[in-house]
């Protein structure tokens, strides 16, 4: 007899039958007597689209009451139904590193490419026989670049993914540092039909065409870290990721502010710098051809999906309150770091520091926030409950540096603005992929890419606009010196302070949860990655 409604749990690593309805004519003890088709783990494998599992699914067997009977009248069968497990594989793969890797290297020289003549604004001003002003609008066109581009790079991110965005900014990268370097070996402009009065010469304006088509290139690396993380990541690695392959933009222009001064002490060594930096950028871009365009496997059982980019997704997304209590604030300090990256010689030139020690300054502000995100991320990816809190404190501690920064700059030597340089950068470079992490839960299922170039572009766009208004508030200060820029450090301190208040928000009206913890999100472990280990979702599929 048959123990009718009975469930029982088959191991498909010894037997398992095909996935249909079977019936049988006889059943004894629970066990039918027809044969069932034995497969191999392999064979399981091959029908789940997986390949060299540690663990596979367990197949449940449904019995349904279908009563019939026998010449004796006896019940001797009922329709069996197997139910698979949902086979949601999951698994890391090493090759993920390679592609990390890259896109850090990628966003490295993009920004060393950016800041390349900031650093050493009055050298590259004497080079050209251009104004400092002028000078400012090769890292002011850069951002520009980067808004226009951006519409692009979203389509590129969500419909071909990281490996064709990287590619694009490869060789936009390669275009314009030869370009650059092309511009600045031309001769200045002789002709008796140019003004002698204009700022803008024929070498800068070709060196200013290249900078615009590396503008072009940053928002396809900068805006790609979200994306890649969930892509070849797990949760537990997420926030690492992130952070190591955004801080590496700003890593590139520490690297310009203290090596650029260095290398280029006069304006007749300006071309050797360019061309130095044209051919750093030649040995970066030609990997990105030979990293994989994704992992066979993801590595969470909610992985993000192509999200169709139309209005609906739009207002999804701009609708959501939490999305604008961290998108906001991420702006204003993205485009305040910018501006003070950009600007930070021709606010400490003022006070009798030199471009060398200006490089410095910046060089700390950079390197010690990455060293605080290096320590900082692993904590915050393993750590959850405090991601809102970490966020609330760096934003506090931001505004206050940012206000503090106005007056140090009057102590007239390096360890004062160097302080609050690090607390700035150790700061800003915790909460960066924070952020962006955050953005990419709360607005799940729509792909991180979406948030994060919107956010990205519009931060470029600020920083650029911050960038030319504090260019127009520099001198006019009785008791200042000449050129000094107090006006424009109070313009960028309050824009900070008005933004604050914004993330302080989170976790109130039910904002700040992330939607995918609804979801059961399943990651695989890290640890196992060493055995290739594959972890099989729990969502049940009846056949």
């Amino acid at each position: 007899m048959v123990d009718h409604g009975r469930q029982s749990e088959v191991d498909p690593s010894s037997t398992l039958p095909r996935l249909f309805h079977s019936r049988s004519n006889e059943v004894e003890d629970g066990q039918s007597t027809n044969p069932m088709e034995d497969l191999s783990k392999k064979d399981l494998l091959a029908h789940a689209e997986v390949d060299s599992p540690s663990s596979v699914p367990l197949i449940r067997m449904n019995t349904d009451n279908e009563n019939n009977h026998d010449n004796n009248n006896n019940i001797v069968n009922s329709t069996s139904t197997a139910t698979p497990m949902h086979p949601q594989a999951t698994r890391l793969y090493k090759r993920r590193f390679f592609a990390l890797a890259q896109l850090s290297l990628l966003n490295i020289i993009v920004s060393w490419c950016w800041l390349t003549f900031a650093s050493l604004s009055k050298t590259s001003a004497t080079f050209f026989d251009v104004s400092e002003s002028a000078i400012n609008w090769l890292s002011t066109g850069f951002l520009f670049a980067f808004v226009i581009a951006s519409p692009i790079t979203l389509y590129s991110l969500n419909k071909k993914g990281c490996k064709y965005s990287m590619i694009i900014a490869s060789i936009l990268l390669l275009l314009g540092s030869w370009i650059r370097y092309i511009g600045t070996r031309l001769p200045e402009n002789s002709s008796s039909n140019s003004n002698p009065d204009s700022s803008i010469k024929r070498r800068f304006g070709m060196v200013l065409f290249g900078q615009i088509i590396i503008g072009f290139a940053q928002p396809f690396v900068l805006s790609a870290p979200t994306r890649l993380s969930h892509q070849w990541f797990s949760e537990k690695g997420r926030i690492t990721a992130t952070a190591l392959a955004s801080l590496c933009n700003p890593l590139g222009g520490a690297l310009g502010q203290l090596i650029g001064p260095f290398m280029a002490d006069s304006p007749e060594q300006v071309p050797n710098l360019v061309l130095y930096v044209a051919i750093i950028t030649t040995v970066i871009t030609v990997p990105t051809i030979f990293i994989p365009a994704g992992p066979p496997i993801p590595p969470t059982t909610t992985p993000f999906q192509d999200t169709k980019i139309d209005m609906k997704t739009i207002r999804s997304l701009f609708s959501n309150l939490t999305f604008h209590l961290i998108a906001w604030p991420f702006i204003i300090y993205v485009a305040a770091f910018n501006s003070t990256s950009s600007l930070l010689n021709q606010i400490l030139g003022p006070y009798g520091l030199s471009e060398d020690q200006a490089g410095i300054d910046g060089a700390v502000m950079i390197v010690v926030g990455l060293l605080a995100s290096a320590i900082a991320s692993p904590i915050l990816d393993h750590y959850k409950l405090i991601r809102l809190t970490a966020i609330k404190i760096l934003v506090i501690t931001i505004s206050v540096m940012y206000i503090a920064f106005i007056y140090i700059p009057k102590t007239k030597n390096l360890i004062g603005p160097a302080i609050i340089s690090a607390i700035i950068g150790s700061s800003s470079f915790i909460l960066l992929p924070l952020a962006l992490e955050l953005l990419a839960d709360v607005t799940w299922p729509i792909g991180p890419e979406v948030s994060s170039t919107i956010c990205w572009s519009l931060s470029q766009l600020a920083g650029g606009i911050l960038l030319v208004s504090m260019s127009a508030l520099k001198g006019g200060m009785k008791n200042e010196p000449d050129n000094s820029m107090f006006r424009s450090l109070v313009l960028q301190g309050v824009l900070c302070c008005i933004a604050a208040p914004l993330p302080l928000c989170l976790g109130l009206w039910g904002t700040g949860k992330r939607k995918r913890d609804s979801k059961g999100d399943i990651s695989t472990d890290p640890s196992t990655e060493g055995n290739e280990e594959i972890r099989l979702g729990t969502g049940a599929m009846t056949a």
